[in-house]
């Protein structure tokens, strides 16, 4: 499934994150803590949308929350690990489902964004951590195809920043990053 492809990678990076929690990331508005904080916040919607159970958000929002108290690295990788799993069911990839509010979206296309967020949240917490990330290319060629359909609706919610230009024949992580408003050189 693309979603357990597309976590693996920031599943194996997450232990090596503890010494890294105050290191900036290329995602500009979080630190390393704070990208796990907003993992964490939004965890519950994501498993939510594979079982078509709207998850609202608490009424705090991300910033007044701080779920990174106690070990929120094995909490991090208990909420990635959940999500995965509610998604390798078959059935949460079809009809309609919700990502944490009522607007209804095709359950393929939430599907597509939450590999997508596991995939270029994990690039920017490995970039921040000084490593890299490895991604099959099949699965950065797939989630291209998938972030390409909502990229301008992102760009309009402010989810992603403008694009950045990277050449046609970079790999498809490269391209997937620049689609997403990241430079792939960042370091």
């Amino acid at each position: 499934m693309l979603i357990e492809r597309a976590a693996a990678p920031l599943l194996d990076l997450i232990p090596a994150l503890e010494p890294h929690l105050d290191a900036r990331t290329p995602c500009t508005e979080y630190t390393v803590r704070g990208l796990v904080n907003h993992l964490l916040f939004w965890a519950p919607s994501l498993t939510g949308g594979a079982t078509k159970v709207i998850v609202v958000p608490p009424d705090a929002t991300e910033a007044e929350l701080d779920l990174t108290t106690g070990d929120c690295l094995a909490s991090l990788t208990d909420a990635v690990t959940t999500t995965v799993k509610a998604w390798s069911d078959p059935a949460a990839w079809t009809g309609m489902t919700h990502m944490g509010s009522p607007m209804e979206l095709p359950a393929s296309q939430v599907g597509g964004m939450i590999a997508g967020e596991f995939l270029v949240h994990g690039w920017d917490l490995a970039r921040a951590a000084g490593r890299d990330l490895t991604v099959e290319e099949e699965v950065a060629e797939a989630l291209l195809e998938e972030l390409a359909k909502t990229a301008e609706l992102g760009r309009q919610m402010n989810i992603f920043a403008p694009e950045v230009a990277v050449p046609a024949d970079a790999p498809a992580l490269h391209r997937v990053l620049g689609l997403t408003g990241r430079d792939p050189q960042w370091s």
